[in-house]
């Protein structure tokens, strides 16, 4: 039995990473993008096998050649997983913003 592969396991490698990275500014070969890495492009394949399982990125067959590309849709689902975080560092920002001025005053007033 395969298991899923979960995208966030896919965005912890920094090949990976740097892939979508890659192919967010447009869509690219698989040479085209072993190209940017030191490492054999049986290893680039494996990455975007990873991805693609993932739904990160999606084949596009132009002629002979297939591009992958970003799919966005995929980059929100990690972004409003993020967001329930970002949103808890800014509640505590701010408090932490109350206590600096609290601070501030008592130390103004003495």
């Amino acid at each position: 039995m395969k298991t899923r592969r979960d995208i966030f396991q896919a965005i912890a490698d920094p090949t990976r990473r740097a892939i979508i990275a890659l192919v967010a500014l447009q869509a690219m070969t698989p040479n085209a993008i072993a190209e940017h890495f030191d490492t054999t492009r049986q290893a680039i394949s494996k990455h975007l096998q990873i991805l693609t399982e993932c739904e990160l990125v999606r084949q596009k067959q132009q002629g002979r050649e297939i591009y992958y590309q970003l799919v966005i849709d995929k980059m929100k689902e990690i972004d409003k997983w993020l967001n329930q975080f970002r949103e808890i560092w800014e509640a505590r920002f701010s408090q932490l913003d109350e206590v600096l001025v609290s601070l501030k005053t008592r130390k103004n007033e003495q």
